[in-house]
């Protein structure tokens, strides 16, 4: 290759996260209750096969050709039986890369002129819908926990082409897991690092 094309590539090239990953998007819905801004949460539907009875955010699976913001809308739309137009995209918190080999991306939206009373979401995918105040998020720090993630590595990898072989001294992961509890809901995992993404974003903007 010529150096000249080999620096035009990578001067314009959008840097992205290496190896394979399955992508996820997820709206973050902001409403009013009471004229009290809250978040709003799924319990996701007891017969559903992963994470059944857990607290989420609408969101899913990036589909193809699809953008990660398009992702979130669609999911929140098709979860709470909304119209996109009631949607409103604000923007975007920051994306996390987990140890699972995925990317989470998301944002905060809000849902227009819907009381969240007469929201009848999607049974298939969803068991009920509450709110908690974000005033209740800023004023109160969640319970921080680790979960520790240790290599494991199959009888056939080349140890010999490696210093230390068998000995070799692999790194441990350390991987954070934060709780909320809010009237008896435990608000817990990749949600509430994400609630607690967005208070931290909002309080460095106070």
């Amino acid at each position: 290759m010529e150096f000249e094309k080999m620096k035009d590539t990578i001067h314009h090239r959008i840097s992205k996260p290496e190896g394979t990953f399955q992508r996820f998007s997820i709206l973050v819905p902001i409403v009013k209750v009471q004229g009290e801004l809250h978040l709003l949460f799924e319990v996701r539907a007891a017969h559903l096969r992963n994470q059944p009875g857990e607290i989420c955010f609408p969101g899913g699976k990036i589909e193809k050709n699809e953008t990660p913001e398009e992702a979130a809308l669609r999911e929140t739309s098709e979860e709470l039986n909304l119209g996109i137009e009631d949607l409103e995209m604000i923007g975007p918190l920051d994306y996390v890369v987990t140890p699972f080999n995925t990317i989470l991306y998301p944002f905060l939206g809000t849902l227009l002129q819907t009381n969240v009373e007469e929201i009848h979401f999607n049974p298939s995918e969803v068991g009920s819908i509450f709110t908690v105040p974000l005033d209740f998020f800023f004023n109160t720090e969640p319970e921080n926990h680790f979960i520790y993630i240790n290599a494991s590595v199959h009888d056939n990898f080349p140890f010999h082409m490696i210093q230390n072989g068998k000995n070799y001294k692999w790194k441990v992961g350390k991987y954070p897991e934060l709780f909320y509890e809010y009237n008896g809901h435990i608000i817990w995992g990749m949600t509430a690092r994400i609630v607690k993404n967005l208070v931290n974003i909002l309080k460095e903007e106070m």
